[in-house]
């Protein structure tokens, strides 16, 4: 099956091997990517009533279908319907969610273009409603929430012609190192109770 971008450039995963994740000294890791610890850790917050986060899909438009069986119909080619805005969403007690996950295999820096512009328009859109928006980063052999409005800081410094990656130095004394553990995986709710509910 052929999928294809908006532009019309074709979609192909396979064209590279996958990256191999660096093996952490935590229990945590077992070879998963950080897309599957977050959707793991979000079961776990649903299954115990603690929140609803879900991974937004990606809005597809089928263009080319064959039926080979009455029964049975084979797609063969589709676009991305538009660009996706972030990863997930959703609700905890009472206030809206919405995050990016990204990753680097960079020991020094995190690459700005791992974000996308509409990605970051997404985010401020959200801040300005009053949600909570911010971004998991999977760097340095570690986990961090970094909120939105100080990822704006650093896109906004790109955009002014500053430098295109925040530093190991500033992601470590801006950003909210997360737990980590089994059951839940990354507990970035611990993190956001920290930062937003507490004192409420």
């Amino acid at each position: 099956m052929i999928f294809r971008y908006p532009n019309g450039k074709t979609y192909n995963p396979s064209t590279a091997p996958p990256k191999q994740r660096q093996q952490k000294e935590t229990y945590s890791n077992r070879g998963m990517t950080l897309e599957e610890d977050l959707n793991e850790t979000n079961q776990y917050y649903l299954d115990r009533g603690i929140a609803v986060i879900h991974k937004k899909p990606t809005p597809v438009q089928i263009v080319n279908v064959d039926f080979p069986k009455r029964s049975a119909a084979v797609i063969r080619e589709a676009y991305f319907k538009q660009s996706s805005t972030t990863d997930y969403n959703g609700v905890y007690k009472g206030k809206y969610i919405d995050f990016e996950a990204k990753e680097t295999q960079s020991s020094t820096s995190f690459p700005l273009q791992n974000f996308h512009e509409h990605q970051v328009r997404h985010m401020k859109m959200v801040l300005d409603q009053g949600g909570l928006s911010f971004v998991i980063l999977s760097a340095f052999q570690s986990f961090y929430l970094m909120e939105a409005a100080i990822l704006l800081e650093f896109w906004e410094r790109k955009e002014n012609g500053g430098r295109k990656s925040i530093t190991k130095k500033e992601i470590e004394l801006t950003s909210h190192p997360i737990p980590l553990g089994y059951q839940p995986r990354i507990d970035y709710i611990k993190v956001l109770e920290k930062l937003y509910f507490l004192s409420s």
